[in-house]
């Protein structure tokens, strides 16, 4: 079983930034500036919908082993470490993406 809200993240962000690299030395700027955001915005997106998904998941599990009606507890529980770790990525990606960007705004002109 792969982690589903890490795994999605990984192979998506290494062929996107290979391919966003090699467009930016051999097509204008604008035009790759254009395609590297439409890029970045939409790994972006994938990955907090996988994240969406899998928090889901685990929030269907918890309500079934509630309810008496899920057999194997671990598939619970390990969907809800799934969920952790996630959201526990997401959660470091945005500060350090939060941290770039204040850095870039102390930058002196």
């Amino acid at each position: 079983m792969s982690i589903e809200g890490i795994g999605a993240i990984n192979p998506s962000i290494a062929l996107s930034g290979a391919t966003g690299i090699t467009r930016l030395g051999g097509s204008t700027p604008a035009a790759s500036e254009t395609s590297s955001a439409t890029d970045f915005a939409s790994v972006l997106s994938g990955g907090l919908e996988k994240l969406q998904a899998t928090q889901s998941r685990a929030d269907g599990l918890a309500v079934q082993a509630a309810n008496g009606s899920l057999t194997d507890v671990h598939d619970y529980m390990i969907a809800s470490t799934e969920a952790s770790l996630a959201t526990q990525l997401t959660v470091a990606v945005r500060n350090k993406a939060l941290d770039a960007f204040n850095e870039i705004m102390r930058m002196q002109a």
